[in-house]
């Protein structure tokens, strides 16, 4: 069982492929506010097409606030590939090939196949801010697929970086 991720505190490594090619490393992000890291349960997902084509309609503020955004899955190339071009995400990383070692230990549910759409195994949506400095500031877990957090008061705090707002939630 993986550890309960904790604000404050260093994020797990992550560097996978991009979907159109490239690699995503987070630990050479130098984001102004945080990178935002948005896991999603993969194509055969229909909420997650409809939140990513929020997150994709907000990516924009986002970036002027400071704060760039991946979307990372347990996805291969091809399934990525197919979801970046179907919905539209191609003004943002789309990283694929998660393991499941890898989203236990950013400390994400892991759901099995229900429906033969749906890959043998996938994790559950997360969402969580990154600082500069590596560490985790913000830990959005989910274990459904329409539990997520709200856009619009998401870009409404990232100012709380800003003005020193420290981690919360920092003692388990």
């Amino acid at each position: 069982m993986s550890a309960k991720p904790m604000p404050g505190t260093p994020a797990p490594a992550l560097t996978l492929p991009l979907a159109g090619g490239g690699t995503f490393d987070l630990s050479t992000q130098s984001p102004e506010a945080a990178t935002m890291v948005i896991f999603y349960r993969g194509l055969h997902c229909p909420v997650c097409e409809i939140y990513l084509t929020k997150v994709k309609d907000k990516a924009a503020a986002f970036a002027e606030a400071g704060m760039p955004i991946v979307l990372v899955s347990m996805d291969g190339q091809e399934r990525a590939e197919k979801a970046k071009s179907d919905w539209g995400l191609d003004d943002l990383p789309v990283a694929y090939g998660l393991t499941e070692a890898q989203a236990r230990d950013w400390g994400l549910y892991i759901s099995t196949s229900i429906k033969e759409v749906e890959p043998q195994t996938f994790c559950e949506p997360g969402c969580f801010w990154i600082l500069p400095d590596g560490t985790q500031y913000l830990i959005d877990i989910a274990t459904m697929p329409f539990a997520r957090p709200d856009l619009d008061i998401l870009l409404s705090r990232v100012v709380a970086i800003g003005n020193g707002y420290p981690p919360r939630g920092t003692s388990a």
